[in-house]
Order: C-alpha cells, then sequence, then structure tokens
C-alpha cells in the first residue's frame, strides 16, 4: 500500500501542474512567401470581427500582439505590409478518472459483499473549456494567408482580470515565438 501511495502523489503533482500551465503551439507558413520584406501590420478588422469571443478579450489579445510584433521591430501602419486576424474556437473538454484500487469492501483480500466484480471507488468527472486561438498573418499586397500560429490550452475560468491579461499575453507570445518562420528564436 505505501508502494501504491508512493507511486501516486508524484504523478497526480506531475498531470496537474502539467495541465495548468502550458499552451500547446503549432504554427504552418508559406515556403514560398518572402518574410524578410514585411516590416509594416495592420488589423484585419473583417477577419478579427468574426471571432467568437467578447469585444474584451479581443482587446486584451490584440494589445498583446500588438507589444510582440513591437519587440519583433515590426510597424503598424496604415499601408502594411502583412495584416493580422485572429479567431477562436472551443470546445469542452471531459477528463474521467477511475479510482479502482482492486480491493473487496472490506480491503484487500476477500468479502462477503464481493460478487465477482473489483471495488471501485467510483469515477471522478471534470470537464473544461479548451480553446484555441488563432493568429493569421496575410500577405497585404496578394491577400493570401501566408502563416498561422495556433495556441491550444485553457482560461480556467479566470476571474481575475489582472490573471486573465497575462494569460492572454502568454498564448499570443507563445504563438508569435514561432514568428517570423526560421528566426533564431525557432
Amino acid at each position: 500500500m505505501k508502494k501504491i501511495k508512493f507511486l501516486v502523489v508524484p504523478i497526480l503533482v506531475l498531470l496537474f501542474a502539467s495541465s495548468c500551465t502550458s499552451v500547446r503551439v503549432l504554427s504552418d507558413y508559406d515556403k514560398e512567401a518572402n518574410f524578410n520584406s514585411f516590416k509594416t501590420y495592420a488589423f484585419y478588422k473583417t477577419g478579427i470581427d468574426k471571432a467568437q469571443i467578447s469585444d474584451l478579450d479581443k482587446k486584451r489579445i490584440l494589445k498583446a500582439i500588438d507589444a510582440e510584433m513591437s519587440s519583433k521591430g515590426f510597424v503598424k501602419s496604415e499601408n502594411p505590409d502583412m495584416l493580422l486576424s485572429i479567431f477562436t474556437k472551443e470546445r469542452q473538454q471531459v477528463d474521467v478518472y477511475s479510482n479502482y484500487w482492486g480491493a473487496g469492501f472490506y480491503g484487500w483480500g476477500w468479502s462477503p459483499f464481493y460478487w465477482g466484480s473489483p471495488y471501485y471507488g467510483g469515477n471522478n468527472v471534470s470537464t473544461r473549456t479548451e480553446g484555441s486561438l488563432y493568429i493569421d498573418i496575410i500577405d497585404a499586397k496578394n491577400k493570401e494567408l501566408v502563416w498561422q500560429g495556433r495556441g491550444v490550452g485553457t482560461l480556467n475560468n479566470i476571474r481575475d482580470m489582472e490573471k486573465k491579461e497575462k494569460r492572454i499575453q502568454e498564448f499570443v507570445s507563445e504563438i508569435l515565438e514561432a514568428y517570423p518562420p526560421g528566426s533564431a528564436m525557432n
């Protein structure tokens, strides 16, 4: 029994810690695009208006994108080389944890109430909303998508606005870390 406790506690801590903090990031791009020619940007209002999130969260995301693009040396412009758009998706993630310990009603071993099936401590079911934030970079001249980054994670129903803003900044920062392709940061 001590061995089980010895193994279960570190595994649960590791699973809990890894599920709360990470943003999983993917990116894709057009190999033919000349990313060195892109120096200025603007937001693609048509695309941003379609994003199915609150206007307040849109503002937070756009503010975080502005900060990241500025830190990379890009300049916001009325006549941009590239247009930036966002969209979001969300899905309910259901997690089921079975508390099977293989014991009878009275503990380990035989039990008069043991009818051929193992003792279950019950199942724990939890749900969480997992969201995806996509950032698209469009060649302003050709109106073609040249780069797309996606971050997947949760906001964990954050009620503290400072924590929520920080989590959104983390999403944007990790997504844009892969832009431009082939940069020293990749």
